[in-house]
């Protein structure tokens, strides 16, 4: 089974300008470093309700949740244990 983050990570590559080739780091603020922007922070609360099945509510929309891989793994991880999976 593919890891969380590899999961994210492939998400983040394929749906937001990254220069080819270019590894972002796992902590790195993706809205500062241009990749995602606002309508790309919807982008990805609506990945994280589709493909992992929980719900993003509106206060938990926060560049410490959504603002960089590790953020959006640990927020995903965090909501799946909250649910009880």
């Amino acid at each position: 089974m593919e890891s969380m983050e590899h999961r994210v990570r492939e998400f983040i590559g394929t749906t937001f300008p990254v220069d080819a080739g270019e590894e972002l780091a796992t902590d790195q603020n993706l809205l500062d470093a241009g990749v995602v922007d606002s309508i790309g922070v919807l982008t990805i609360v609506t990945w994280i309700e589709e493909t992992f099945e929980v719900t993003v509510d509106d206060e938990d929309v926060l560049p410490e949740n959504l603002g960089s891989i590790a953020g959006i793994v640990a927020y995903v991880e965090r909501k799946q244990q909250e649910a009880g999976r």
